[in-house]
C-alpha cells in the first residue's frame, strides 16, 4: 500500500496539481483538490515514518504542500473576486437568478466590514461550493480589496491547515492505507457539512422567528 499511495504523489509535480486544482475549484467546485492534499499529506506521512530503504517513491514536503494549496486558494478567490467585481450584464442575470448568491451578497455587504463579520469567509471556505459563492458575492457588492484579502488569506490557510493535517496524522496513525486516507476524507467532508449547516443557520432562524404580534396599552387600572 506504502508503494501504491507513493506512486500516486510521488515527484514534484504533485505540487503543481494541487495548486492547479485549488487554483480552479472556485470555478469547477468538483475538482477533487482536497483528495489531492489527503492522498499527498498521507504518503508524507508514511515516509517520514518508514524506515531507510522502505520508500521507493520521493515522498511530498508538508510545508511545500501547504504553501502551495494555501497561496493557490488565495490565488483563486482573487481571481472570481476581479471578475465579479467588473461584473457584466451575463454575470448580474446568473447572479440573480440563483438565490444562494443572491443571499451572500446581502450578508456580505456589511459583514466585511466588521471586525469578526469576514469569519463568515473562512466557514465558507471548508463548505461545498461556499467559497465560490462568498468570492462572487464579495466582488459583486464591490468590498474593497483590503476587507477581503486578509479573510481570504486565513481562510485559505486554515482550510489547507485542517486537510494536510488529516492526511498527515491519519497517515501516521493508521499508517498509509486507503482506510488512513478514507477517514481523512470522512472528517474533511464532515468539516464541509458543519460548515454550510453554519452559512445557512442565520437565515433559517430568521425564517423561523416568530412575528411580534400587536403591541397593547395598558390595562385598565
Amino acid at each position: 500500500m506504502l508503494e501504491s499511495v507513493g506512486s500516486l504523489t510521488g515527484g514534484p509535480w504533485i505540487y503543481a496539481v494541487v495548486a492547479l486544482s485549488v487554483l480552479l475549484d472556485v470555478f469547477l467546485p468538483v475538482l477533487p483538490s482536497g483528495v489531492l492534499i489527503i492522498t499527498a499529506a498521507t504518503a508524507a506521512a508514511a515516509g517520514t515514518g518508514a524506515a531507510a530503504g522502505q520508500v521507493t517513491h520521493e515522498v511530498p514536503s508538508i510545508l511545500a504542500l501547504l504553501l502551495s494549496a494555501a497561496t493557490a486558494s488565495v490565488l483563486g478567490d482573487l481571481v472570481a473576486y476581479r471578475i465579479a467585481w467588473r461584473g457584466g450584464e451575463r454575470l448580474d442575470r446568473a447572479i440573480a437568478r440563483s438565490r444562494r448568491l443572491t443571499s451572500a451578497q446581502e450578508r456580505l455587504g456589511g459583514a466585511l466590514a466588521r471586525s469578526s463579520g469576514g469569519i463568515l469567509v473562512v466557514i465558507a471556505r471548508f463548505a461545498p461550493a461556499g467559497r465560490s459563492i462568498v468570492s462572487f458575492a464579495a466582488g459583486t457588492a464591490h468590498r474593497r480589496v483590503r476587507e477581503f484579502l486578509p479573510w481570504s488569506a486565513l481562510a485559505g490557510v486554515a482550510w489547507a491547515g485542517y486537510s494536510v493535517a488529516l492526511g498527515y496524522f491519519g497517515g501516521q496513525w493508521l499508517g498509509a492505507s486507503w482506510l488512513a486516507t478514507g477517514v481523512s476524507l470522512l472528517a474533511l467532508f464532515a468539516a464541509g457539512s458543519g460548515a454550510a449547516f453554519l452559512m445557512r443557520r442565520p437565515a433559517a432562524e430568521r425564517a423561523g422567528r416568530p412575528t411580534p404580534g400587536p403591541r397593547r396599552g395598558p390595562g385598565p387600572p
